[in-house]
């Protein structure tokens, strides 16, 4: 879902640099992209940094929140894994694979989110793109 906080001009052409500055004096989109690249640290830098960007509040909350998504999924299957292992080692092999499958998929959901980012649109992931729209004031 694509929506935009009142101070924030969006169209689904919008290009790249549309969005203004923000405080870090970078451009707001390159801000926001910028949020992704180092995923839960990156995000929380820019969370205590910027303070008049809503549009780069917005995503470096949502970097924040994916980043803790992904470090509570890899704790679980961690815990799991170790406990397939008591059960069997071919079991424990499979669901490591699945880690590395999730380890993956979240690169591709950073990396989607830079790109919609660089491109100024407040790209919402499900759920956690609707907490990072209310804390992100």
């Amino acid at each position: 879902m694509q929506t935009a906080p009142p101070n924030f001009e969006s169209s689904s052409t919008a290009s790249a640099g549309s969005v203004g500055k923000s405080s870090t004096g970078l451009d707001a989109n390159v801000a926001a992209l910028l949020a992704y690249l180092f995923s839960w640290v990156s995000g929380l830098i820019f969370l205590v940094v910027e303070k008049e960007s809503r549009f780069v509040r917005f995503h470096a909350m949502q970097s924040t929140l994916l980043g803790a998504a992904a470090m509570v999924c890899f704790f679980g299957l961690s815990v799991i894994t170790s406990m397939m292992a008591f059960i069997s080692v071919t079991l424990a092999v499979v669901v490591s694979f699945l880690g590395s499958a999730i380890g993956l998929a979240f690169f591709v959901i950073s990396i989607v989110c830079m790109i919609k980012a660089y491109q100024g649109q407040q790209f919402r992931l499900p759920v956690i793109g609707d907490i990072a729209a209310k804390n992100a004031k």
